[in-house]
């Protein structure tokens, strides 16, 4: 399957399931209305009302679209690796537990694995797998 060109930050990211810096990610401090997208294929994941700031470094979500995000033990034994759903890409880890808003769920989100889409924008469409 042919996705979309990524830069070799968002291939080390997306594909080798590398991290970027904290605090340097484009949506780490972004609070606009609209839907982000995985970069990858442009699959829906998150709602811009479910951004919420985790003071972590990264973008953090209480909650993904239905069906949009897998979840996957890293082999540390320690964390839960995200996934978009659709094709595979990494998006960082979930967290449960640490009381940052009544769902309890840290989505927490590199920003070269994601892409915003305003809200009177239109949203592309998905490469499916």
């Amino acid at each position: 399957m042919k996705y979309y060109d990524l830069s070799p930050e968002e291939k080390e990211v997306i594909e080798d399931k590398g991290t970027e810096a904290p605090f340097t990610g484009e949506y780490d401090n972004f609070f606009k209305e609209g839907t982000f997208i995985c970069r990858r294929c442009n699959a829906p994941l998150f709602s811009s009302k479910s951004k919420f700031d985790a003071q972590c470094g990264w973008p953090a979500f209480d909650e993904n679209f239905p069906n949009a995000v897998k979840r996957i033990s890293d082999p540390d034994g320690m964390r839960t690796e995200i996934e978009c759903a659709n094709c595979g890409a990494h998006l960082g880890h979930v967290f449960e537990g640490e009381n940052f808003t009544e769902k309890n769920t840290r989505h927490c989100v590199n920003s070269l694995s994601i892409r915003f889409v305003a809200k009177d924008q239109k949203l592309p469409n998905t490469i499916h797998d």
